[in-house]
C-alpha cells in the first residue's frame, strides 16, 4: 500500500510508474492493476526453492539471487531513473545485483536488521534514529528517517483537520473500528469481536485474503456489527470511529494522522517496535489479552481524559505529509 501511495504522486507528477510482483498467494497484483499501473508478474515460487535462513527469507519465496536476476530480466530492457524495493527478505545482495541497471536505487524498511546497497533509504517509523543504521548503508547513502516520512495516501491528510475537531467534541467512545490487518490469518479478529460488549457500533475491515471471511460474515449476522472487505475508504472509517482496535503494522500511522486512540496488539515479532514506541509515547495502549478489551473500554469510559490523551498524543506524531 505505501508503495501505491509513492506511485500515485511520482504519477501525478509526470513520471511513468511500473511494478514487479511476485504471484504469491493473497498477492495484491489485482489492486495494483486497477490504479492503472502496469505489472510484471514472477512465478510463483516452489517449494524446494525457499531459503530457510530467517523468517523474512522466507517471505521472498526464492533465493535472492534468483529474485534479482528475474528483476533484471525486466529492469535491463529499460534504463530505469530509480528502482524502489520494499521488502524484510532483501539485502545488500540483491541491491548490488539490481543497481547497475538503474540510475538510483532507493529502499523501504522497518527492521534495520541486515546491510543495505542503496542511495537513499526511508524507515518511517516513530523513535528510529541514525544510529540504527550503522555500518549498515553506505556512507553517502540518504537516510529519510521517522513519521514525518509516513507514506499515508492523500485522504488521510486531507480528514486531518476535521478528525482533530471531532475528537476535541468527543465525550464518550461509541465507534469502534477493528482493522488487525489484511490477512487475519490466526483470525484474531473473531476474538476481538466476541469481547466487545453488544452497545458498541463495529466496523471490521478486512483484505479478501483472509482465510476467514465467510465465518466472520456468518458470525455478524443480526449483530451492530458493519463488516467490509477490502475497503478503499480507510480515511472516512477512521474519522467515524471513536476508538481502534487493531495491529502495530503500519496503518498505526493512518490513526496517529487522524488523532484516533488504538487499543493495540503485537501480532507479528516485526511490529514489536513500532508498538514499543506508541505505548512510551502515549497514544496507544497495549493490550497482551485480548480478554481485557470490556475492561479497558469500561475504563476510558468512565475515565474519557485517557482517552482524550491518546488522541492528542497521536495527532502529533504524524501530519500525513510524508509522500510529499
Amino acid at each position: 500500500m505505501r508503495c501505491l501511495v509513492l506511485a500515485d504522486l511520482f504519477k501525478k507528477n509526470g513520471a511513468k510508474v511500473e511494478f514487479i510482483c511476485r504471484s504469491h498467494k493473497g498477492n495484491s497484483i489485482d489492486r495494483i492493476i486497477s490504479n492503472d499501473f502496469k505489472v510484471y508478474e514472477l512465478a510463483a515460487p516452489k517449494n524446494n526453492e525457499l531459503e530457510a535462513s530467517s523468517k523474512h527469507s522466507q517471505w521472498l519465496g526464492v533465493k535472492q539471487k534468483k529474485d534479482a536476476d528475474d528483476c533484471v530480466g525486466l529492469i535491463k530492457l529499460e534504463k530505469f531513473n530509480w528502482v524502489i524495493v520494499d521488502h524484510y527478505g532483501i539485502d545488500e545482495q540483491w541491491h548490488k545485483q539490481i543497481k547497475p541497471y538503474c540510475e538510483k536505487l532507493m529502499v523501504i524498511d522497518d527492521l534495520a536488521d541486515r546491510k543495505f546497497d542503496c542511495h537513499l533509504l526511508l524507515n518511517q517509523n516513530l523513535g528510529i534514529e541514525t544510529k540504527s543504521y550503522h555500518n549498515k548503508v553506505p556512507v553517502d547513502c540518504i537516510l529519510l528517517l521517522g513519521t514525518k516520512y509516513a507514506l499515508l495516501r492523500p485522504e488521510f491528510s486531507r480528514l486531518r483537520y476535521k478528525a482533530i475537531a471531532k475528537r476535541k467534541n468527543t465525550k464518550s467512545v461509541n465507534n469502534i473500528i477493528v482493522s488487525i490487518g489484511g490477512n487475519d490469518v490466526n483470525n484474531i479478529t473473531h476474538s476481538i469481536l466476541e469481547n466487545i460488549p453488544i452497545n458498541y457500533s463495529i466496523t471490521v475491515v478486512l483484505g479478501k485474503s483472509s482465510p476467514h471471511n465467510k465465518m466472520l460474515e456468518n458470525y455478524v449476522k443480526d449483530k451492530n456489527i458493519k463488516l467490509l472487505i477490502d475497503s478503499t475508504n480507510m480515511a472516512e472509517l477512521m474519522l467515524d470511529a471513536d476508538l481502534a482496535i487493531g495491529a502495530g503494522g503500519s496503518t498505526s500511522w493512518e490513526r496517529c494522522c487522524l488523532s484516533l486512540p488504538t487499543f493495540i496488539f503485537v501480532i507479528d515479532e516485526n511490529q514489536r517496535m513500532i508498538v514499543k514506541q506508541l505505548v512510551k509515547f502515549g497514544s496507544v495502549r497495549l493490550l497482551e489479552d485480548i480478554g481485557s478489551i470490556k475492561n479497558n473500554l469500561e475504563d476510558i469510559q468512565n475515565n474519557i481524559s485517557s482517552w482524550s490523551f491518546m488522541a492528542r498524543k497521536s495527532k502529533s506524531i504524524c501530519d500525513g505529509l510524508g509522500a510529499d
